[in-house]
């Protein structure tokens, strides 16, 4: 149960009602704080619609960082949009599989990115092998943009974790299909 109440439209004044706009959990926790909320949302858009990593990449960066941190609300709901933005459920079930160590038959750059996730999630930085095969692969800008997907992420778990925010019912099913170790 979340720590906080989740805020409707009509609780918040007319100025911040926008930050609502997506009837999801999250919104309605973080808009006790607008300006935090608008802050968030603005690198969290710049990451989904604006940075020039590739969009499957970004998704199985995300997908790992819950993964690994076991926390259900960024996992399920990134399951949906990595779909929308075309993961395959091969791709999904690759998290699991690279995670434990076995190969699960998908491209270099994606077990890299999966990599490099696990390492920043679990090392706080990614290694010198890792950064390097993947700066071969992408270049200078996406390596960045990839660090930074993985960064806020890793930071968008702990906020979500010490929030306890729940999630939302029309995501569940997708913790039932690809489902996070258990602790």
């Amino acid at each position: 149960m979340a720590r906080l109440p989740y805020l409707e439209k009509a609780d918040v004044a007319e100025e911040d009602q926008d930050l609502l706009s997506r009837d999801i959990n999250l919104a309605k926790l973080l808009v006790h704080s607008p300006g935090g909320a608008r802050s968030f949302g603005g690198l969290g858009n710049w990451i989904r619609h604006k940075s020039n990593l590739d969009p499957r990449l970004r998704e199985l960066a995300i997908l790992q960082v819950g993964y690994m941190t076991r926390t259900e609300y960024e996992y399920s709901h990134h399951v949906k949009i990595g779909r929308d933005f075309g993961l395959t459920d091969d791709d999904i079930r690759a998290v699991a599989i690279e995670t434990g160590g076995e190969e699960s038959g998908i491209d270099e750059v994606a077990r890299l990115t999966l990599r490099a996730a696990r390492e920043m999630t679990t090392d706080l930085e990614m290694s010198e092998a890792t950064f390097q095969a993947l700066l071969a692969h992408l270049g200078n800008e996406a390596i960045v943009d990839l660090t930074i997907v993985i960064g806020f992420y890793n930071g968008v778990v702990r906020l979500l974790r010490t929030l306890a925010i729940d999630v939302e019912e029309s995501y569940l099913p997708y913790l039932d299909e690809f489902p996070l170790p258990s602790d």
